[in-house]
């Protein structure tokens, strides 16, 4: 699957971190739009599909639990990845019952988050054959 076909959404409450990963993730040939805050993301989703999205698990407001469930009833195929620092096993067995793709703890790295990305990207064309 070409990356140039490939578009991430992600959602932080933390603009270091939207930063951050725009930046990377463009540089690695993504196309990135970031989001501040739940509510703004799920508007979105209203008139843009995502083929990847991130997104903080908890936030203010609307939630990563608020947003998986926005993006997988906007677009079924979505890959959600959630990034929390919390890793509770409840929180992580609903959005797996939701359909969250996978999860990243923070401190984020990199690495970590590309593996990830590249993973659902060969889901995604998997799921187009």
């Amino acid at each position: 699957m070409a990356k140039d076909k490939c578009r991430l959404m992600v959602v932080d409450d933390e603009p270091i971190v939207c930063r951050r990963l725009k930046q990377v993730l463009e540089k690695a040939g993504y196309d990135v739009d970031i989001f501040g805050s739940g509510s703004s993301a799920i508007d979105r989703l209203d008139n843009m599909s995502y083929d990847i999205i991130m997104t903080d698990l908890k936030m203010e407001g609307v939630d990563g639990m608020k947003i998986l469930e926005a993006a997988k009833i906007k677009n079924p195929a979505a890959k959600v990845i959630m990034i929390t620092g919390f890793a509770e096993m409840e929180t992580a067995r609903e959005a797996f019952r939701k359909g969250v793709f996978d999860f990243i703890s923070k401190p984020v790295e990199i690495d970590v988050i590309k593996e990830v990305i590249s993973k659902a990207e060969r889901e995604i064309a998997r799921l187009k054959k």
